[in-house]
């Protein structure tokens, strides 16, 4: 990038090119104050000085030109003004600037024909500029960013280009690029002190003049394969790309030994040309590790991929609140058994909340349930082990959620249910009758004592139990989208779900909440199946369910070996469950009041 001057003297100051111009050129900042100019716009404007208004020293219409080529965008505004200077006709060019400065070129009627081969030549470097930053700001892609940077150098600037990223212990990203080549980019490990230059334009330092650089130094990985050799290099130019607050790396231009050398005008070009390219880089690059970021801490947020564990078949389906989402603030988790005689335990819950807050709360959650399956056997003593995790965080708000934990026992499936204070579990039996389980409980993270009643379930081949988030039940749809599902809703759904897989469950009841909602507002929505397959297969690992939600969860479920195993005694004779288990003493039970039908399944204490 050209340097400004710090004098606030009058003639001769300003970048080369300017200076040195046949033709009177000067620099005008923002608010009209003229930062440089060269001798030739001293003869014509006898009282211009750096530092001065532009309005002080020079005709209205061309202070009157600035203004308006400041407030409108360039596109919107014309480059050239006419007017007069000392009674002579004058034609002014604008040309681009940094931070809002421009360059006024004056040509008075008469002026040699070079001079107006360089306005000519300016103007298309100022269209130049135009077109890469639009084409920079397309993509957000580090590398698009970088083809586009290193191929429009090499066919403007020079007859090849290199750029080279900021490197890191696997090496520094190189892109290079003849006129007419693709460009090739790749990651190599190189030395920056090969190269005269490219050592300090990689730590941001102002560029060295292609004078001071032997073009028979030039390493042999800065060439391109399209390009000729080392002997037909005949200039050599290296430009910093300047970042935000940092280098973004530089940039290398080659011109053939038959061309003319890079003149100051073209160096100072070039730098502008590297300012904006160093701009669009640094700023993909920023978005690229905040994606990597945002991706890498999102992974372990995701529901897991479920299948078939230990002959059992979970299925789990979630839809965040918000559109494009893929985390809320419902969850659910697997953790299969050591051995097919162990419990597997899942676990489908809602915290308090929405978006990312409530997602990150969700995910402490899964980890502190994770490190407590040891003492999955006794559900009581686990649901308060997590009450009391819960309560000692001050920024932990209230959870409901159910726990199971499921064996096989030959051709059926044994589950324990223990809910707090969540939406009771659904069972839907092979007759198209749904029952629920004769379960409840008080809610995580709010009182001391709690009071837990767990039910035990038989699922016969065929059958299913469906865990789910009170954001289906409380989905709002129908002709005014103002109408709950409901639950009788679901009941009537999972009815017509009779003997189907835990994954065509779920699949369904997603299908059919998803219409209801349609395009309006709703809360997190969580299901989680868990069936007895038909076939007499004992124990399959886990396979990746068909998921087809925009939240797609990527991590396998963690295997955690269970510190007990269940008793794996059965009854066959169904009777009304449970009996109410408390952990300090009285309670009123915080939970579902719908009557509890007679299910399958035994006394557990």
């Amino acid at each position: 990038m050209a340097s400004l001057p710090e004098q606030t003297s009058s003639c001769g100051v300003g970048p080369a090119a300017q200076r040195d111009a046949p033709f009177p050129a000067l620099g005008v900042d923002a608010a009209g104050i003229v930062l440089f100019h060269n001798k030739q716009a001293a003869v014509l404007l006898r009282r211009i000085g750096v530092g001065v208004a532009l309005s002080d020293v020079a005709p209205s219409w061309l202070a009157e030109a600035h203004r308006q080529r400041v407030r409108d965008a360039p596109e919107d505004s014309s480059a050239w003004a006419d007017g007069r200077i000392g009674g002579q006709p004058v034609t002014a060019l604008a040309g681009p600037g940094v931070d809002g400065a421009m360059t006024w070129w004056l040509v008075a009627d008469g002026a040699p024909a070079g001079a107006a081969k360089e306005l000519a030549r300016e103007r298309s470097r100022s269209g130049l500029l135009q077109e890469l930053s639009s084409e920079l700001l397309a993509s957000l892609n580090v590398e698009r960013c970088t083809a586009t940077a290193v191929r429009q150098a090499a066919r403007h600037l020079a007859d090849a280009a290199v750029i080279v990223g900021t490197g890191d212990r696997r090496g520094f990203p190189v892109a290079r690029c003849t006129t007419d080549g693709p460009v090739v980019q790749e990651r190599i490990a190189l030395d920056p002190v090969q190269l005269p230059g490219l050592e300090e334009a990689l730590l941001g330092l102002p560029a060295v003049s292609s004078r001071w650089i032997d073009p028979r130094e030039v390493p042999s990985w800065v060439m391109p394969e399209e390009y000729p050799g080392a002997a037909d290099i005949g200039s050599v130019v290296v430009v910093p790309l300047p970042g935000h607050g940092s280098s973004a790396g530089c940039l290398i231009l080659l011109r053939d030994r038959r061309k003319a050398t890079f003149s100051p005008a073209e160096e100072s070009f070039a730098q502008l040309f590297a300012a904006r390219a160093g701009a669009a880089l640094s700023v993909a690059r920023s978005h690229a590790r905040q994606a990597y970021s945002t991706e890498v801490l999102t992974r372990g947020l995701l529901p897991p991929v479920l299948g078939r564990v230990h002959g059992i078949c979970f299925s789990g389906r979630y839809r965040a609140s918000a559109p494009g989402e893929r985390i809320g603030g419902d969850f659910y988790d697997l953790h299969p058994a050591g051995t097919p005689d162990a419990e597997t335990v899942a676990v489908l819950g809602d915290v308090c909340g929405k978006g990312l807050e409530a997602a990150v709360t969700a995910g402490r959650i899964r980890h502190v349930l994770q490190a407590l399956v040891p003492f999955a056997a006794d559900h009581t003593r686990l649901l308060t082990l997590l009450n009391r995790a819960m309560l000692s965080s001050d920024q932990t708000p209230f959870v409901t959620l159910v726990l199971v934990s499921a064996v096989r026992r030959g051709a059926r499936v044994r589950l324990r249910i223990s809910s707090a204070g969540h939406p009771t579990p659904l069972i839907v039996r092979a007759t198209g009758e749904v029952e629920e389980a004769g379960t409840r409980g008080t809610l995580i993270g709010v009182l001391d004592d709690l009071e837990f009643r767990t039910a035990e379930v038989f699922l016969e081949p065929g059958e299913t139990c469906l865990l789910y988030s009170d954001g289906i039940t409380e989905a709002r749809g129908g002709p005014l989208g103002d109408v709950m599902f409901n639950e009788d809703r679901l009941r009537s759904v999972l009815a017509q779900c009779a003997g189907m897989p835990a994954e065509a469950v779920t699949e369904r009841v997603q299908m059919i909440i998803a219409q209801w909602v349609g395009q309006g507002l709703h809360d997190d929505m969580a299901v989680l199946a868990i069936g007895a397959p038909r076939d007499s297969r004992p124990a399959t690992t886990a396979t990746p369910a068909d998921l087809t939600e925009p939240m797609s969860p990527t991590d396998p479920a963690t295997e955690t070996d269970p510190a007990t195993k269940t008793d794996p005694t059965e009854e066959t004779e169904p009777m009304t469950i449970t009996e109410p288990m408390k952990t300090t003493g009285p309670h009123t039970v915080d939970g579902p009041t719908a009557a509890t039908k007679p299910i399958r399944g035994r006394r557990t204490g």
